[in-house]
């Protein structure tokens, strides 16, 4: 079984923890949490959470941005160039794409509306690239995703691909070509990992079982 990196900041309450758990099991994947390092772990996944620190793209802090949480946004930079940099599979979820985002050096949207639904499933549907690596994922051209994030990204970083859309134009996914596997989705599929979601899970396994075998 593969064991990916899945590091998580203190305030993350067990409830959110499990979800994530649950839909890497179900993908036969191991979570390996309370981790400093990828070394000898096969991917990194980045988790939903806090709003980023502003400072980390050059801003000041908005009155709708919640508390930072400066650990973890420091653990998780080091995690995520530590993972780029040996090459191993990424997969970032809501708040891990805008931290991808900010670390390779894009800025990112402080409040937007109409985008926090916090029980709903199916909340909009995104428009996904035909030549993207989540279109082969998923196999379709739109998808309707769940939606609960108040910030969005702003300038997309230097070398990564917007790979899908919300009617509204925000970046609902972005992909970094120039690696193996690294893709980042805004929604929520860890919440519904029993439908088509699963395949964002084993596509991770599977790439993160390809890159071992290197």
């Amino acid at each position: 079984m593969v064991r990916v990196a899945l590091p998580f900041g203190s305030r993350t309450p067990e409830s959110k923890r499990s979800a994530y758990r649950q839909a890497l099991a179900a993908a036969s994947i191991q979570p390996v949490e309370n981790v400093t390092t990828v070394a000898g772990l096969d991917g990194l996944l980045l988790a939903g959470g806090s709003d980023i620190d502003p400072a980390r793209y050059g801003a000041t802090r908005q009155p709708e941005t919640g508390e930072p949480d400066r650990d973890r946004d420091s653990l998780e930079t080091v995690l995520l160039r530590e993972a780029l940099e040996r090459d191993v599979p990424v997969l970032a979820i809501c708040r891990g794409l805008q931290l991808l985002n900010v670390v390779l050096g894009g800025t990112l949207v402080q409040h937007i509306e109409g985008h926090r639904y916090r029980e709903g499933p199916d909340v909009h549907p995104i428009a996904i690239d035909s030549h993207s690596r989540l279109r082969s994922i998923l196999e379709v051209d739109e998808f309707v995703v769940n939606s609960r994030h108040h910030q969005c990204v702003d300038r997309v970083a230097s070398g990564l691909v917007v790979v899908a859309r919300a009617p509204d134009n925000v970046v609902e996914a972005l992909e970094l070509p120039a690696k193996r596997f690294v893709l980042a989705v805004q929604w929520h599929p860890e919440d519904r990992a029993g439908g088509p979601d699963a395949r964002l899970f084993e596509a991770f396994r599977d790439a993160m079982r390809l890159s071992a075998e290197k």
